[in-house]
C-alpha cells in the first residue's frame, strides 16, 4: 500500500489559527504605535501654535494674541494646522495658500480660545483632543492643554479635556 504524504486537516486548522493570532496582535500594535505617533504630532502642533501666538503677540499683534484665522493669514501656521483648528480659518494667506475644510491633523483638533483685543492681560488657551476619542478607531489616547504660559498640560483620559491645573507635559 503506498503512503499519501501531506498535512491533514486538523495539521492546517492548527497553522491557519496560529497565523490569524499573530495578525490580531501585529494589528493590535500598529494601532497603538499610530496612536502614540498622533500624541507626538499633537504635541508638536501645540509648540507650533505657542511659538506663533509668541512672534505673533510681539509682532503683527501688538500685543494681542491672534485667532486661527489671524495666524494662518500671516503664515504662522499651516493649511494643515489651520484646518485642524477650531475656529477654522477661511480665505487664503498672505502668501495665497487656500484654506481647507475642517479637517483633523493627525486625528486631533484644536480649539481654541483667544481674548478679545485690548484685553488685560491678554490670555489665549488651546485644547487639543483626539477626533475619536473612544473605541478601537480613537485617534488618540491623550488631550493637551496650552496657554500663554506656553506650558503644556496633559489628560491621560481623551475624553476628559484638561485645563491649567491638569499635569504638565513629562512630568
Amino acid at each position: 500500500m503506498k503512503r499519501q504524504s501531506g498535512f491533514s486537516l486538523i495539521e492546517l486548522l492548527i497553522v491557519i489559527v496560529i497565523i490569524g493570532i499573530l495578525v490580531t496582535l501585529s494589528t493590535l500594535y500598529v494601532i497603538a504605535s499610530r496612536r502614540a505617533a498622533n500624541s507626538a504630532s499633537a504635541i508638536e502642533s501645540m509648540r507650533v501654535i505657542s511659538a506663533a501666538q509668541a512672534s505673533y503677540e510681539a509682532g503683527i499683534g501688538n500685543g494681542n494674541y491672534g485667532q486661527p484665522q489671524n495666524l494662518f493669514y500671516e503664515e504662522y501656521i499651516d493649511v494643515a494646522l489651520g484646518a485642524a483648528c477650531i475656529p477654522t480659518p477661511m480665505g487664503t494667506s498672505r502668501g495665497g495658500l487656500n484654506a481647507l475644510p475642517p479637517f483633523p491633523k493627525s486625528g486631533y483638533l484644536f480649539n481654541f480660545n483667544v481674548d478679545p483685543p485690548g484685553s488685560i492681560p491678554m490670555t489665549y488657551q488651546v485644547v487639543g483632543v483626539p477626533h475619536v476619542t473612544t473605541g478601537l478607531p480613537r485617534t488618540g489616547d491623550r488631550a493637551f492643554y496650552l496657554d500663554q504660559s506656553g506650558v503644556i498640560r496633559v489628560s491621560s483620559d481623551p475624553t476628559q479635556l484638561p485645563d491649567v491645573n491638569s499635569q504638565p507635559l513629562n512630568n
